[in-house]
């Protein structure tokens, strides 16, 4: 029996097979796998939060069925393979770390997340069309199918590489102070266009913050989600144990349930923070 990975490419490539295939594998395309991919990644993101290393199993492999199914349409379509794929991620690792595979040095990890977004900004510039006085910018290459917090997030980055940043997080806190205000002033008899401007600006003044604080807003706006949903859910429950449904409990009341849901998860955060000091 051939390797697992090239088990995997012949499996794809008899799924898009014309004579014989999956019907709706051959009707796909980039496009409309391209949600798919995004999915994936996310899904392993949560298995990671979740510390759950069984499902992480799984959805690496869901993931990594992403690029072999890329991989398959672009040789199809003759732009390239899932080999050459592999080769050119090779040729970059190597390229990107003279350090481990050449006589180059780095002193700490900060100063290699230094040098290999540097290595990143000239390889855009050696890209096709990025020729000499064709107008780099040190923004090229922040995709625009990235999640809106993320993309903020990236595009502050760049700017505070070329000195584009405040001094401490103390700034950006003005900032969103500043910001907030211009929201309150548009909420009093602005337009929906107005309004939407100012808590766009608010938003990423609050990227910034967590950037400049070494956080990712990402993560952290994913976490809280998790943390509204478990209290509510826990808030849900409580009313269930009484037969009352939350529109009909005054928001007096539904405000001491949440405020019992985030006590009741404090407490088993520290029961499990036990549990795992006991072992």
């Amino acid at each position: 029996m051939s390797d697992p990975l090239s088990r995997l490419l012949e499996i794809m490539a008899r799924l898009r097979d014309p004579d014989g295939g999956c019907p709706w594998d051959i009707e796909q395309s980039f496009e409309t796998i391209a949600p798919y991919t995004i999915e994936e990644a996310y899904e392993v993101a949560d298995a990671i939060a979740r510390k759950d290393f069984g499902d992480l199993k799984d959805e690496l492999g869901d993931l990594l069925l992403q690029v072999v199914y890329h991989a398959q349409m672009a040789r199809e379509a003759g732009h390239f393979d899932f080999e050459q794929v592999a080769r050119a991620i090779g040729e970059k690792m190597v390229r990107r770390h003279p350090h481990v595979f050449g006589d180059g040095q780095v002193a700490s990890a900060e100063r290699q997340r230094v040098a290999w977004e540097d290595h990143k900004a000239r390889e855009r510039e050696q890209k096709p069309g990025n020729t000499k006085g064709a107008g780099p910018s040190a923004l090229d290459g922040v995709p625009l199918a990235l999640p809106a917090l993320m993309r903020a997030e990236k595009l502050g980055k760049r700017a505070a590489r070329v000195g584009f940043d405040w001094e401490d997080v103390s700034g950006v806190l003005a900032k969103i102070e500043e910001e907030l205000a211009e929201f309150r002033a548009e909420l009093d008899g602005g337009s929906a266009e107005r309004q939407a401007e100012e808590i766009g600006d608010l938003l990423f003044a609050c990227a910034n913050l967590a950037r400049k604080a070494g956080l990712d807003p990402e993560t952290a706006l994913h976490a809280a989600s998790r943390r509204f949903e478990a209290r509510f859910r826990h808030l849900e429950k409580a009313l269930r144990a009484k037969r009352r449904e939350a529109k009909s409990v005054p928001l007096a009341e539904l405000e001491e349930l949440w405020r019992a849901a985030k006590a009741a998860e404090k407490t088993a955060s520290y029961n499990r923070s036990n549990d795992q000091g006991g072992r």
